[in-house]
């Protein structure tokens, strides 16, 4: 279809970071000066001249996992972006307007768009507009991790102003936003992470501090059990110890949820990690299982959580924080800086040189 409002500057080609088949980075992706400009829109979506592109884990993993012929490449990998509309079939954006969003990886096999390009297209329902004075290098990073965040403490959780909550994981780009989130309504709030980074999450509001290096979490949460007990507990990590709640009644509430997004161990026997994982979720009581519920989920379109994230950042509430900055043609570093583990915040990419 024609697009209803659109800029007359748009190219035929760009440059691109193009997946192209599997592997790790450096193995399956490679930089294409004319790679196809996808500006013919459907009814709903937007073109998006990209400035600035977010790094997920779920790149690499993808990447390293699916074959071809499953994955649908070659196409501009990465999903998390910020720029300017120029292109609209979608009444609620024009020409000109600034956002942020995500391609979803499960839109992405079909429409071949990605964040490492100069331009993509991109369903209007994933996006958001870019609150005020915000630079697109930081908006890049806040669409997956924010909603993330916000559907497992609130959707899934249901936590509640005043409630107490555990976050695993406080310094993963996720638990970096849920524990400014639950701050926000006013939730006591204990997080893990390691000693270097005990000062910086308790800079952003956690109440508690638990080292995971010095022995199971589980372990230290048995043998110092919170008062009250845990209302939420919010799994972030994501290489899931089927342990954290298989004993979670020692310290979750009666009534409170364990959270997850979805199950994904890592390295070694992580079939069986999943299926002891998921034994434990799932074992009726009659059998040794836990009187706690489980909620295990993944993320995709909600717009109305995106409009509640945007809302603590207009709020003052939330800071989304970056980790590092990498030119465009610095992609496999970003990358290599991603695979550490080790970043707190998010790693982008400037996709635009001029941006901030």
């Amino acid at each position: 279809m024609s697009n209803p409002s659109s800029s007359n500057s748009i190219p035929d080609t760009q440059k691109a970071w193009l997946a192209v088949k599997r592997g790790t980075p450096a193995q399956a992706i490679r930089f294409e000066e004319n790679a196809p400009v996808s500006a013919k829109l459907k009814k709903g979506e937007v073109l998006v001249k990209i400035q600035a592109a977010a790094l997920n884990p779920v790149d690499y993993k993808v990447l390293g996992m699916l074959p071809n012929f499953i994955a649908n490449r070659p196409y501009p990998l990465g999903n998390d972006i910020a720029g300017v509309v120029v292109a609209s079939a979608d009444s609620k954006f024009t020409v000109g307007d600034e956002v942020f969003g995500t391609i979803w990886v499960q839109e992405q096999r079909k429409t071949k768009q990605g964040a490492l390009a100069e331009y993509a297209r991109i369903s209007a329902a994933s996006i958001a507009k870019r609150p005020a004075d915000m630079p697109p290098t930081v908006a890049a990073g806040i669409s997956l991790v924010g909603l993330t965040a916000s559907i497992g403490l609130f959707q899934r959780g249901k936590l509640e102003p005043g409630q107490s909550v555990f976050i695993n994981g406080g310094s993963t780009a996720v638990g970096l936003a849920a524990i400014q989130f639950a701050k926000a309504i006013g939730c006591k709030v204990t997080v893990t992470g390691s000693t270097a980074k005990e000062d910086k999450l308790k800079a952003l509001g956690a109440d508690e501090f638990i080292d995971y290096t010095k022995g199971p979490v589980y372990d230290t949460l048995i043998a110092n059990p919170p008062t009250p007990k845990f209302n939420v507990i919010f799994e972030t990590v994501g290489s899931i110890d089927p342990k954290l709640f298989a004993l979670s009644e020692a310290y979750l509430a009666p009534g409170g949820t364990f959270v997850s997004v979805g199950p994904q161990p890592e390295g070694n026997g992580k079939f069986g990690q999943i299926v002891n994982f998921l034994w434990a979720v799932f074992r009726p009581t009659w059998l040794g299982g836990v009187n706690r519920k489980c909620s295990i989920f993944t993320v995709g379109e909600h717009p109305e959580e995106l409009a509640r994230v945007v809302k603590f950042i207009e709020d003052k509430k939330f800071t989304p924080l970056v980790d590092s900055v990498h030119d465009f043609d610095q992609v496999l570093a970003a990358y290599d800086r991603l695979m550490t583990k080790k970043a707190t915040g998010k790693v982008v990419v400037k996709v635009d040189p001029t941006v901030a």
